[in-house]
């Protein structure tokens, strides 16, 4: 079981207060697993680049994650959106749903892998990822990748990470709360998910046997 204070709002704001970077690394510490679509289970895994990133503004030096209130349901309702790939690292993530993950936590082998972007990050989107973009479109329209595509690109380390039979596609990332105050890490596409009550299996996995 997680911590309540990665999952329950009230414990999550005594614990961590404003600082998000602190809540974020710990999630990813933690091996917390978001729920998307009523049960699909998706492991969070933070690029080390990110994560060295997220520790020196958790300590006090940089610009917190911002976690924007329940108005904004859809990132193309915070101030500034526009349909590009930028990102800064603050208000806007650069990150992947992956698939048929070995080992993922949650019982469906999927990741979404958040990295530093604008930086030296091996485990960033590559040049043929920021170029293609297009985020605002539905999946089934855009590029996935298969693991030989990551490593033709730049990214070492995916099969090593993630697996040989793993594929994925690019979204831009963003945090924001409901009416409930339940944090949800939702991508461009509208696709979103909340942090899990526990890192194991759910009732869908178990129907399937996953």
């Amino acid at each position: 079981m997680m911590s309540a204070s990665l999952i329950e709002p009230a414990q999550r704001d005594a614990e961590y207060g404003s600082n998000v970077a602190q809540y974020l690394l710990d999630l990813h510490d933690n091996k917390a697993t978001f729920d998307f679509c009523g049960g699909m289970m998706f492991q969070l895994m933070i690029s080390d680049k990110l994560h060295e990133h997220l520790s020196t503004v958790a300590s006090g030096e940089g610009i917190q994650p911002k976690i924007f209130d329940a108005s904004k349901a859809r990132m193309s309702q915070i101030p500034g959106y526009s349909k590009t790939g930028e990102v800064g690292n603050a208000q806007l993530f650069h990150g992947r749903e992956i698939r048929k993950v070995t080992g993922a936590e949650g019982g469906f082998g999927f990741v979404l892998q958040l990295s530093l972007a604008n930086a030296d990050d091996p485990e960033g989107w590559s040049k043929e990822e920021i170029n293609g973009y297009d985020g605002w479109e539905h999946d089934v329209q855009r590029k996935w990748r298969a693991a030989n595509d990551y490593e033709a690109e730049g990214f070492k380390e995916f099969k090593q990470m993630f697996g040989a039979d793993a594929f994925g596609l690019n979204h831009r990332f963003y945090l924001h709360l409901d009416s409930a105050n339940r944090m949800w890490l939702s991508a461009e596409d509208g696709c979103e998910g909340t942090p899990a009550k526990a890192g194991g299996s759910n009732p869908i996995s178990r129907m399937f046997g996953l």
